[in-house]
């Protein structure tokens, strides 16, 4: 399995806009940060997790130019906003579009025009499918989704194989790690060094990577305040570190 980190930011992504800060004045690529999302490529699968507002420019620098099912975790804008931009990949059929009821009903309202009964010519062409907490298979490939809690808000994290995707989230219960045993490899948020109301900062990543007892964990969703990428990266416990956009994982 491969996992590519196609965006490692926050919402605002880095550099934020006007900010003169140390983190978004760097020449260090691994301080650029686009918004979050990866792509897993498996023997015979290619599976995006959310496709935010960076989501074009995301496939053209990766080379990317199939996708056979799209994971949502959430409707928030920069985990959907590039939903539009799925057109290319409609050509030959439609893009598998998973997502839970609430998130689904969310997406035919604000995207209306690309579930229209009466398409306009040219719209993305998905079949939007609910899902649930129940296991499901893309292909071959295994998908658990895992219920986080965004805040208030209920939202999903997915297991696919021995791989996790855990982003957005300030709780998991002891029964969705459960959920996670065996897994070998961990993506999860880590926003800032402060704490946040809807998101993990570091210390409580670190605190949800021992519980899980991941042997390989990468901190990804970080904003500007997280700090520079080569510094911070001095002070992670062995067995973590931090994503950067274009990382690169062999599974």
């Amino acid at each position: 399995m491969k996992i590519t980190v196609l965006g490692s930011g926050t919402s605002t992504g880095v550099p934020e806009i006007g900010c003169k800060c140390e983190v978004c004045r760097s020449n260090n690529n691994k301080d650029k940060r686009l918004r979050a999302s990866v792509f897993i490529e498996t023997e015979n699968e290619k599976i995006l997790i959310d496709c935010g507002p960076d989501f074009r420019y995301q496939m053209l620098r990766s080379g990317i130019d199939r996708i056979d099912a799209l994971l949502v975790t959430h409707i928030h804008y920069d985990h959907l906003g590039g939903l539009d931009d799925l057109r290319p990949f409609c050509r030959r059929s439609a893009v598998k579009v998973m997502a839970e009821e609430s998130v689904s009903k969310e997406l035919r309202q604000k995207y209306s025009y690309i579930f229209s009964d009466n398409k306009y010519p040219g719209v993305p062409d998905i079949n939007l499918v609910t899902i649930d907490l129940s296991t499901f298979y893309i292909g071959k490939s295994k998908v658990v989704p895992i219920r986080l809690m965004h805040s208030k808000l209920p939202i999903f994290g997915y297991r696919i194989n021995d791989f996790a995707y855990l982003t957005d989230f300030t709780f998991i219960s002891d029964e969705e790690c459960e959920k996670l045993e065996g897994v070998n490899t961990v993506i999860m948020c880590a926003l800032r060094h402060e704490k946040h109301i809807a998101h993990q900062n570091l210390e409580q990543a670190i605190s949800v990577w021992h519980r899980l007892g991941c042997p390989k964990t990468y901190f990804t969703h970080m904003s500007h305040h997280i700090g520079l990428h080569d510094e911070v990266s001095k002070m992670l416990p062995e067995g973590t570190a931090f994503c950067f956009d274009d990382l690169v994982l062999e599974i």
